[in-house]
């Protein structure tokens, strides 16, 4: 666990400059499989929409990292962990988004694959990179994968990577709102720092610190409706899982790509296959996409240029009022156009659960006599929000249609 011995900084347009003091940390940014996130869009289709939302996951690890670097200035989580758990607790949080594939969650949805799990896979598995966490010990690595897949073996690092409350949900919501333009991730991440504390093994936050805490969750609300769950974003990610469904089928069926498609086919057939997984990210299915656009299947052509050229599809509210107008859409198709030109979808969304019965799935709140309650249970604003903001969103998404023909 050496430390340098002068500070390397990376420039951060969110957090100023991110310091690295170990020669590890380094060593970790520097391997290839890390080095694909910076071919990995963030938001993936959110940029249709906010043109300036494309950054990566790279710079994102980055942010992360840079979190949990701030959460270590807290003396009660400082004082706690032993020097390999600090080591540990930075490792997983530059880490914990190494698995995922290209466009993120749409690559996963059509290949089924979880980026969690591939992600604690690369960090046994990739030689590069477990020859550069053996240098701690034999089992840095194995522990750090524990983290990312929640096995219960680090509970409180495992609250401060992946919570209702933690350092990933504290970069990606100030990231994502700074590169989309909008106001609404805006929380006060300095009040948030200041404010926690462990007590028993569990991370709780000062009662003083609760108005801090209600805007990151109103916050992270209107995020999710406002640019995650955006009707054009979902519309253009569509296209791409229908991209994806057409290209596996059409492999299943033996048909001749003009394209190299060897790395995707491997991954189709053996999503196992951490080697050429690693080769896959956005770079690569935008090259194929363009190759695709000379392609003779007419339906991956048309997909392709969809997605390349911003032809978005419309969309409907899935409600009694649309019931007739989505049934006129689906029976104006053939089976094969129903496939590939349409789909349904839900996204649902809330403020705030108080069900959840995991570790880190509440929020704790430390009242001044030292009693810990949650945060449902102390914020009347969170008690209400939890009954009544709650969204349930059900959407028909279709390929519009003109001159008779999907082209």
């Amino acid at each position: 666990m050496i430390k340098k011995e002068r500070e390397q900084v990376f420039r951060d347009p969110i957090h100023g400059y991110i310091t690295v003091s170990y020669e590890i940390i380094t060593e970790i940014i520097d391997t290839q499989v890390f080095q694909r996130l910076r071919r990995i869009r963030q938001l993936s289709g959110v940029s249709m929409v906010y043109h300036g939302a494309e950054h990566s996951r790279f710079s994102h690890s980055l942010g992360v990292y840079h979190n949990a670097n701030r959460f270590l200035e807290v003396p009660d989580l400082r004082n706690t962990l032993t020097e390999r758990e600090k080591l540990l607790f930075l490792s997983a949080a530059l880490l914990h988004d190494v698995g995922h594939g290209p466009y993120s969650h749409a690559f996963e949805d059509i290949f089924g694959v979880d980026h969690e799990k591939i992600g604690a896979r690369i960090i046994v598995e990739n030689k590069e990179l477990r020859n550069v966490l053996n240098k701690v010990d034999a089992d840095f690595a194995l522990d750090i994968a524990s983290i990312i897949l929640k096995q219960g073996k680090f509970p409180l690092l495992e609250q401060l990577i992946s919570s209702q409350l933690d350092v990933d949900r504290l970069d990606y919501l100030l990231r994502d709102a700074y590169f989309t333009g909008t106001a609404y991730g805006n929380i006060d991440i300095d009040r948030l720092i200041r404010v926690m504390r462990i007590k028993n093994g569990q991370v709780v936050f000062k009662v003083s610190g609760i108005h801090a805490i209600e805007n990151y969750l109103i916050s992270r609300y209107h995020m999710y409706w406002q640019v995650y769950y955006h009707n054009v974003s979902r519309a253009y990610e569509v296209i791409l899982e229908k991209t994806y469904l057409r290209i596996k089928d059409l492999l299943e069926e033996g048909y001749k790509f003009k394209a190299d498609v060897s790395a995707l086919k491997e991954v189709i057939n053996n999503p196992n296959n951490l080697d050429y997984y690693v080769l896959i990210d956005d770079f690569y299915i935008n090259g194929l996409l363009a190759s695709f656009l000379n392609a003779k299947d007419e339906i991956l052509k048309t997909l392709s240029s969809d997605f390349l050229n911003r032809n978005i599809w419309g969309y409907l509210d899935v409600n009694s009022k649309n019931e007739e107008k989505i049934s006129e859409i689906k029976n104006n198709m053939s089976d094969t156009e129903r496939r590939y030109f349409t789909e349904s979808r839900t996204v649902y969304q809330s403020t705030y659960k108080d069900e959840a019965t995991k570790l880190g799935d509440k929020i704790y709140i430390l009242l001044e006599d030292g009693s810990v309650k949650t945060l449902f249970e102390e914020s009347k604003m969170i008690e209400s929000l939890s009954q009544s903001g709650s969204k349930l969103d059900l959407k028909f998404f279709y390929r519009k249609k003109w001159k008779n023909r999907y082209m």
